[in-house]
């Protein structure tokens, strides 16, 4: 079968919408052989030229181990490269194992679950801490209705996923057995097993790679004294010893391979709050300290295995918890930017501790460790901290937003 040719006289050429271009341009018709195809280079898209080297002069080992390290943010320019570039980088999934089998750590991303203070629609925003640059990920599947803080937020590093548990219907004061998970990987939210009781405001932590949830508020705000611990491979929830009391929680925190829950303090302080602590390797819940309770008065990380705090009563300093007097110790160092103000949630990464605040005004406090108090002697006091912060830009239109959650995950 022959083809046929269509072309036209010479004429100016104008673009699409032009007032000038003409409607009916004269065509005369020529009949020609039709071009012979050329070689294929890989076959319909799935299958690259493998005999194409990733980068030329190099072997493809060499030049894979150089492409790994790409940025996500640089994916899309590279897979106009070439064809073997764009299979490697268009499949996520796989681009982030072959990273993971090389023992490559990418950069950080900051994991902010926010929600619109007029509206109250849910939506989760990404900082990338490496260049500071935000991004978006999909809508988490939910109930529009949901109360953001009644959610708990586990982050798995291993797995590079985020646990998204519970919550509150808003309307209804019911709360909910949901479990979601975000793979990073993946880019994509998967709904697991729920959780063996519902329950909002509760505690939660990572402990051996396996997820622990305690406490919170069942129907009509009653307090629940339940806990449970899901194994994330096998995505099954098992009940652990129970609390020996009935509290929700504000905050907690994972030391030394146990959970830390505290119900936290509220204004007027019109009795002291209450807090457990749980060890899994024997199962079984103990009280904690006085001191210890009394003074975490607001969003805790643990860096070096110390409890550091932001406080939510007194203009946001940041203390550290002593273990050996039962008592709060200042970090040194200048005070919060302003522009950080409540609600906030707090997160770390390595010896850093990020703030977001409202409107996701970001903050970077650089903790170091200063020389111990008494010339270094064995039984004097622990050694104290200083910190530094470091403003982040955050875009306009995030003025709106206010945090409910952070979590730091990499990739």
């Amino acid at each position: 079968m022959r083809r046929v040719r269509v072309s036209s006289h010479h004429g100016p050429v104008h673009k699409l919408g032009d007032a000038q271009m003409a409607l009916t341009p004269k065509f005369r018709l020529a009949t020609a052989a039709a071009p012979p195809a050329p070689p294929p280079e890989y076959d319909d898209d799935r299958q690259p030229a493998w005999d194409t080297p990733l980068i030329p002069g190099l072997p493809d080992d060499a030049a894979l181990s150089y492409l790994l390290r790409l940025p996500v943010a640089a994916h899309a320019a590279c897979r106009l490269v070439c064809r073997r570039w764009r299979h490697l980088l268009a499949d996520k999934a796989r681009f982030f194992t072959q990273r993971r089998a090389l023992g490559l750590r990418g950069n950080p991303y900051l994991f902010t679950l926010a929600f619109h203070r007029c509206t109250g629609k849910i939506q989760w925003k990404v900082l990338d801490l490496a260049s500071l640059s935000w991004h978006a990920i999909p809508a988490m599947p939910c109930r529009d209705r949901a109360c953001p803080r009644g959610f708990g937020c586990v982050a798995v590093p291993g797995d590079g996923a985020l646990l998204v548990c519970g919550g509150l219907v808003s309307d209804m004061d019911c709360p909910l057995h949901l479990v979601l998970r975000y793979d990073i990987y993946r880019n994509r939210w998967t709904v697991m097993t729920r959780m063996l009781a519902a329950r909002s405001f509760f505690a939660g932590g990572m402990i051996d790679g396996r997820v622990y949830v305690a406490g919170g508020y069942s129907t009509n705000q009653f307090e629940l004294n339940s806990a449970e611990v899901l194994d994330p491979e096998k995505g099954v929830w098992q009940p652990i010893a129970s609390m020996g009391m009935n509290m929700a929680s504000s905050d907690s925190a994972v030391i030394s391979g146990r959970l830390y829950v505290t119900e936290g303090c509220a204004w007027p302080f019109f009795s002291s709050p209450r807090g457990q602590i749980y060890d899994p390797k024997i199962n079984r819940w103990e009280a904690m300290p006085v001191g210890m309770r009394e003074g975490w008065t607001g969003q805790s990380v643990v860096i070096d295995g110390c409890l550091f705090v932001i406080s939510e009563y007194e203009r946001m300093k940041v203390k550290i918890y002593n273990p050996e007097t039962d008592s709060w110790d200042s970090v040194s160092g200048p005070p919060m930017p302003e522009r950080i103000m409540k609600p906030f949630s707090v997160s770390c990464l390595d010896s850093k501790i990020v703030v977001v605040g409202r409107g996701l005004h970001v903050a970077i406090g650089h903790v170091e460790k200063q020389p111990a108090a008494g010339g270094g002697n064995s039984g004097s006091r622990s050694s104290s901290y200083s910190i530094c912060w470091q403003d982040v830009d955050v875009p306009r239109e995030f003025s709106d937003l206010t945090p409910s959650s952070s979590q730091i995950l990499h990739a």
